[in-house]
């Protein structure tokens, strides 16, 4: 069966994160960030070590290995009745990653809706991913040029997925206002759309 999804989409540092776990914590929707799923990798299993070869180069995983871990995690979640996919809402951030992830995917997710965190103001971006590697010890989201060079490449490969799920299913929601009032938005599209559970 096809996961029913809600997918969570914007730069480094637009919120993607915080309106996640927001989310997860209403009943039938479960929340999983692939950057968590990342950072929790155990280095000695086959798939870490795919990882660490390739982060050693300084290079990107190929998108049939990240799928691959993500389908792995979402399939242990299942086995542990943590998400259940008959009557919960799958909500991700942080995949797919590009259109190429978007297609191997097109088999697994049914996608009701796509939240656009968009952040006009660069700056706001960058303060906020600074704020956040003193506060989670991710000191190398704390260079300048790190910054720089992530934004670079979500403007590059990722931001292109947005015209994967077109205008039907993308909705923009302004991340340069408060987490409140973001969660307000992303909320009332939702609602609209009759998303929310009735249970």
């Amino acid at each position: 069966m096809k996961y029913r999804t809600i997918l969570l989409f914007g730069a480094p540092g637009s919120g993607k994160g915080t309106q996640g776990k927001i989310l997860g914590t209403i009943p039938h929707f479960f929340h999983c960030a692939c950057g968590d799923v990342f950072r929790n990798l155990k280095p000695e299993t086959p798939l870490g070590q795919v990882f660490v070869k390739y982060s050693a180069e300084g290079k990107l995983v190929p998108d049939d290995f990240t799928v691959q871990l993500w389908r792995e995690s979402i399939e242990a979640s299942t086995r542990a009745n943590q998400f259940q996919p008959k009557v919960d809402y799958l909500v991700l951030d942080g995949i797919p990653r590009n259109a190429n992830q978007a297609r191997i995917l097109a088999e697994t997710l049914e996608v009701k809706a796509m939240f656009w965190l968009r952040a006009r103001e660069v700056s706001n971006l960058i303060s906020r991913l600074q704020r956040r590697a003193l506060k989670d010890n991710r000191l190398d989201d704390a260079n300048i040029d790190v910054i720089r060079h992530r934004l670079e490449t979500y403007e590059k490969e990722t931001r292109p997925v947005v015209d994967f799920y077109g205008k039907k299913l993308v909705r923009q929601i302004d991340a340069d206002k408060t987490p409140l009032e973001v969660c307000h938005s992303i909320l009332g599209h939702i609602k609209r759309l009759g998303l929310l559970p009735s249970v």
